[in-house]
């Protein structure tokens, strides 16, 4: 007989907020860049699923999202995979710092 202790735990609450993003039926491709896209274009992608960001009620919810699971590609919660990158890197750092303080 299986426990329900043992059974996952339901995760559709987890992405609720999906459903909400100001992105949602929006071309995907303004948030992913082709491949080689470089310089200006990318720019300008870039700052116009930005700017679709900046006005998403779940913006916050998003960021969390693509910098836990460390998404490496696209404009996921008003931030580019560079800044991601950054973010991530500095944290990773902290969290290097902090263990090697603990001892």
């Amino acid at each position: 007989m299986t426990t329900r202790k043992r059974l996952p735990r339901p995760v559709a609450a987890d992405w609720a907020w999906q459903l909400r993003g100001a992105c949602r039926g929006t071309e995907e491709a303004i948030f992913f860049h082709p491949d080689l896209e470089r310089g200006p274009a990318r720019q300008h992608r870039d700052d116009q699923a930005k700017a679709i960001c900046a006005r998403c009620p779940v913006i916050v919810e998003c960021r969390r999202h693509a910098l836990a699971a460390e998404e490496p590609y696209g404009v996921w919660g008003g931030q580019d995979e560079h800044e991601r990158r950054t973010l991530i890197t500095r944290r990773r750092r902290a969290r290097r710092c902090e263990r090697s303080l603990r001892g």
